[in-house]
């Protein structure tokens, strides 16, 4: 393997140094004789916290289009994604040098007819732990609950399960070691989940000012795909004429969600950035979210140290630092002061390989 020189600030602090990559590993030492890969700001690799990789609206894919999604989320200088939910087994993205590294959380565990079909693992109440302490055995330290959706019988979005079948489940799998994410829009599912010791939810529109100060209390994340809740306006159009309450909760979550995820900042609750991906056409978008957020009026600065340095440290990857895993995106300029530059990569190192 080559040993390459990058040169350039280095974040998060900007110090201007010379990277050197021996081994697929960094080091700061002076290496002779290296050859000069690129020159630029140095970003640490960027992490989506909430990817679906081998799903579509159809339900799980190919290898062959998992491996076009994975491409696609690497070649924008996604080099660690947290997978938050997929019906297929993607294990073999993990021993792929050139694909991102992948934290996978098994298959979404949702209540029976109560989710997108071909998706989750579908139960009911009395069988939640079990099934989840099933994929917390399967996973890489995360499962992923549904933790509301649309019910035929209210006609709205309510909780899938009961507070006690919730508790259960993430009692059963934090004892196997893992740690539980819910898929949650509205506001009815969120206090039961946090009361029973949560470790981060998915979307979170309907979040009030005390749940979200009791999340920066206990370290529960959110991860708000902001371009996914955008789209709530279309999920109400769709849903009005059937479900009219429901498409009212949806346009009203639409309304509230600047709102919620500008209390969880101000709060101290840790952000993270996620996409939501599913699908070729959806992945790839993590500028895209960061651009989201900013706009929904995040600075800058944060989201981009949660798409990087503080996303990796989040799931246990380090950043820039001596003896790290090689990963990490070359710049134009700072993100934090131009987001531009994050669409124009100069290089994409992965393990210590150029691969975009």
């Amino acid at each position: 393997m080559a040993t390459w020189r990058f040169h350039g600030p280095v974040l998060p602090d900007g110090e201007v140094r010379d990277v050197f990559v021996v081994d697929g590993r960094v080091t700061f030492e002076h290496q002779a004789g290296a050859d000069t890969a690129a020159s630029g700001w140095l970003l640490p690799g960027m992490v989506d916290a909430h990817n679906h990789l081998g799903l579509e609206d159809g339900g799980g894919v190919s290898d062959e289009e998992t491996e076009q999604q994975a491409l696609a989320d690497r070649d924008s200088g996604v080099l660690l994604m947290r997978d938050c939910g997929s019906p297929v087994d993607t294990r073999w993205v993990q021993e792929r040098e050139d694909l991102p590294r992948l934290v996978r959380a098994g298959r979404h565990i949702a209540r029976t007819r109560r989710y997108i079909r071909n998706y989750a693992h579908e139960v009911e109440p009395e069988d939640l732990a079990a099934v989840a302490a099933q994929e917390a055995r399967n996973g890489d330290g995360w499962i992923k609950l549904v933790g509301d959706w649309v019910s035929r019988e209210e006609g709205d979005l309510t909780p899938s399960f009961p507070v006690e079948a919730f508790r259960a489940a993430i009692d059963a799998a934090h004892a196997e070691g893992a740690k539980v994410t819910a898929h949650c829009f509205g506001r009815e599912v969120l206090q039961g989940l946090l009361d029973a010791g949560i470790d981060c939810i998915e979307h979170g529109t309907g979040l009030s000012v005390d749940q979200v100060e009791q999340m920066a209390a206990t370290g529960v994340a959110l991860v708000p795909t902001v371009q996914q809740t955008g789209k709530f306006p279309q999920h109400a159009e769709a849903g009005r004429g059937k479900f009219p309450a429901y498409a009212a909760t949806m346009e009203e979550l639409f309304i509230h969600r600047r709102t919620a995820l500008l209390s969880a900042w101000e709060a101290g609750v840790e952000l993270y950035v996620g996409t939501d991906g599913g699908g070729v056409a959806r992945h790839g978008e993590i500028v895209g979210e960061i651009e989201a957020m900013v706009d929904m009026g995040i600075p800058a600065s944060d989201v981009v140290a949660a798409a990087s340095w503080r996303g990796r440290e989040w799931l246990g990857w380090q950043g820039l630092v001596e003896g790290a895993e090689a990963d990490f995106v070359v710049l134009d300029a700072d993100p934090r002061e131009d987001l531009s530059v994050l669409r124009r990569p100069r290089a994409v190192v992965l393990r210590g390989q150029i691969v975009a």
